[in-house]
């Protein structure tokens, strides 16, 4: 009898064969993710605020085997890992949900950060809306770039700021309408504030953003995992 479903975890199965000899948490070989480096992929929320005090909740901590599998979608093209990470990102939205009072009012728009044609044509999918399409997220490309900025690695909050200043913008004016952001790895929480302030400029309101994982550098401001 004919079971789509079957030939579709065949098919992961296989591609997971061949696309990786090891484990993307730890190189045990034959297997994309082992078990404990699954585990290890279960959300553990981060509590955080943007300089400009946007609260933030992150899925957990970008180190260790959260890290090297958020490498691996976005240097490696190993987007079979985004299931695992989708789950995780869906757990942060729950936590934002209950923490910000967000449950019983109008559903929020939620907005990915926007990616950049090099990085876009480099990859052939887009790292935040990949992840919220894993975990089940509608997605409202609201955001755009207008400008090319530089790589933020290596750069301090203020050369993050600077480089990411004016840098978008909203595609369409909404007035009064809630807002979450989305991205994969907040650091300084710089890229999130302007794009809080592009979206504000028309006419909508930020309540909060979610993000994969948050590096151990984001902990220098207001951050706690209660």
């Amino acid at each position: 009898m004919w079971n789509p479903s079957w030939w579709v975890g065949l098919a992961d199965e296989l591609a997971a064969f061949l696309l990786s000899g090891c484990c993307a948490g730890c190189d045990t070989p034959g297997t994309l993710l082992c078990a404990a480096c699954t585990q290890e992929l279960i959300a553990i929320p981060v509590h955080s605020q943007t300089p400009e005090g946007i609260p933030v909740v992150s899925a957990f901590t970008y180190e260790s085997v959260a890290a090297r599998c958020i490498r691996r979608v976005k240097e490696d093209g190993e987007t079979l890992l985004t299931r695992p990470l989708g789950a995780a990102l869906a757990a942060a939205v729950g936590e934002i949900a209950v923490s910000e009072g967000a449950v019983g009012g109008p559903a929020p728009l939620m907005v990915p950060m926007p990616t950049g044609r090099a990085a876009f044509r480099r990859r052939g999918y887009r790292v935040p809306e990949l992840l919220m399409r894993r975990a089940g997220l509608p997605v409202s490309r609201i955001l755009t770039q207008t400008r090319r900025t530089a790589d933020q690695r290596g750069l301090d909050i203020a050369e993050r700021g600077r480089n990411v200043s004016m840098s978008m913008r909203a595609r369409h004016a909404r007035e009064s309408q809630d807002v979450l952001l989305f991205d994969d790895v907040v650091t300084t929480g710089a890229t999130l504030d302007e794009a809080a302030r592009a979206l504000r400029e028309a006419g909508y309101r930020v309540c909060g953003a979610v993000t994969l994982a948050a590096t151990p550098k984001h902990q220098h401001f207001n951050t706690n995992t209660s």
